[in-house]
C-alpha cells in the first residue's frame, strides 16, 4: 500500500507537471506562427491562456478515459526521453560547433537596421581615427634629412590596437578543420549509441552478429567522445543567443552519458507504444505541412550574426516600448 501510495503521488504530480505547462507550450507555438492564434489569447484578468488550457484538460481527459495508465504512461516517457535527448546533443552541438548566424523574425528589422547602423558608424569613426592618426605621424619627423622609404618603412611597422587585425589564414583553416571535426564526431557519436543500444537490446539476433554490433557501435561511441575531449570548444559558445551562453557540467561525458540512457530506454520501450507516439508525431507533421510552414513568423527570417542577437533584442525593447 505504501509503495502504490507512493506511485500514485508520482504518477500525479508528473501529470500534473505535464499538463500545466503544455497550453503555455501552444501560446508560445501560435506567437511564432505555427499553430492558429486561438490558442495565444490570454485572459486580461488572469493574464492565463484560458482557450489553450480548455483544449488541452478536454484531450488529456479524453486520452485518460479511453486507454489505461500503462498506454499513457508510455507515450509520457516517449515525450520526455526524446525531448532530454535532444537537449543533450543540442548540448554538443552549442559547445563544438555552434551557429555563426540565427534567424530572427522580419519584425526585427527595425532593430537589425538600429544595430547595423550603430555598427557603420563605429566603424567609420575608427577608420577616421586611423587617418587622422597616419597624418599625425607623417607630419612628425625628428630628421629631416632621412629618406623618404625609411619613414614609409617605418609607417607600415605602426601598430593600431584599436583595430581589429585579420586573423592568418592558418588560424581560419584550423577553426574550420575544428569545426568539421567536431560535427562529424558528433554525428558518428550518435550513430554509435543508436547501433550499441539498438544491438543490446535485440535479443532475436545470433550472437556473433549482436556482440560485433555492440562492438562497432561502442568503439564509435568511445572514439567520439575521446575526440571531442581533445579537441577545443569554440569560443563563441559563452555568447550564444539571447540568453549569453548556458552553464553544463562535464562535456562531453555528462551528454554522451545522457544520450545513450536515454536511447536504450526509448528503444525498450515497446513496438506499441512507438505505434501510438508515431501517429501523433505524423499529426504534427501534418499540421506543420499544411500550417505552421505558410504561416511561420521565420518564413522571411533575417539572419544576423549570433554575437549581435543580444543588442539586437535590447534595441527591439526599447522601439516597442
Amino acid at each position: 500500500y505504501i509503495i502504490t501510495l507512493g506511485a500514485c503521488t508520482a504518477l500525479c504530480s508528473t501529470l500534473m507537471g505535464s499538463i500545466l505547462p503544455q497550453p503555455r507550450i501552444l501560446m508560445a507555438m501560435a506567437r511564432d506562427g505555427l499553430l492558429p492564434s486561438f490558442f495565444s489569447d490570454v485572459n486580461q484578468n488572469t493574464q492565463v491562456p484560458m482557450k489553450g488550457t480548455i483544449v488541452t484538460g478536454i484531450l488529456a481527459a479524453t486520452l485518460a478515459f479511453f486507454m489505461d495508465v500503462e498506454q499513457l504512461s508510455g507515450m509520457v516517457s516517449v515525450g520526455t526521453l526524446l525531448a532530454f535527448t535532444m537537449v543533450a546533443i543540442s548540448v554538443l552541438i552549442l559547445r563544438y560547433v555552434p551557429p555563426d548566424e540565427v534567424p530572427l523574425p522580419s519584425t526585427f528589422q527595425g532593430a537589425i537596421d538600429t544595430v547595423s547602423m550603430r555598427y557603420s558608424v563605429s566603424n567609420n569613426s575608427l577608420a577616421d581615427s586611423d587617418m587622422e592618426n597616419t597624418k599625425v605621424y607623417h607630419g612628425v619627423t625628428t630628421d629631416d634629412s632621412a629618406p623618404i622609404s625609411s619613414v614609409i618603412q617605418e609607417e607600415t611597422t605602426i601598430e593600431y590596437p584599436l583595430i581589429e587585425k585579420p586573423a592568418p589564414k592558418l588560424n581560419c583553416m584550423n577553426e574550420e578543420k575544428r569545426r568539421k571535426i567536431a560535427g562529424w564526431t558528433i554525428m558518428f557519436t550518435c550513430v554509435g549509441v543508436l547501433v550499441l543500444t539498438s544491438a543490446a537490446s535485440s535479443l532475436t539476433l545470433y550472437s556473433l552478429i549482436r556482440f560485433s554490433l555492440c562492438g562497432i557501435g561502442g568503439a564509435l561511441l568511445l572514439s567520439g567522445l575521446a575526440v571531442l575531449t581533445w579537441i577545443d570548444q569554440d569560443d563563441a559558445r559563452h555568447s550564444f543567443g539571447h540568453t549569453g551562453g548556458f552553464i553544463c557540467p562535464f562535456v562531453p561525458l555528462l551528454p554522451i552519458a545522457c544520450i545513450l540512457i536515454n536511447v536504450y530506454l526509448l528503444i525498450n520501450l515497446g513496438s506499441a507504444t512507438w505505434t501510438r507516439v508515431s501517429i501523433w508525431l505524423v499529426v504534427g507533421v501534418l499540421v506543420y505541412i499544411f500550417y505552421g510552414r505558410k504561416n511561420s513568423s521565420l518564413r522571411d527570417a533575417v539572419y544576423v550574426p549570433a554575437a549581435h542577437v543580444d543588442e539586437i533584442y535590447e534595441s527591439h525593447s526599447d522601439l516597442v516600448l
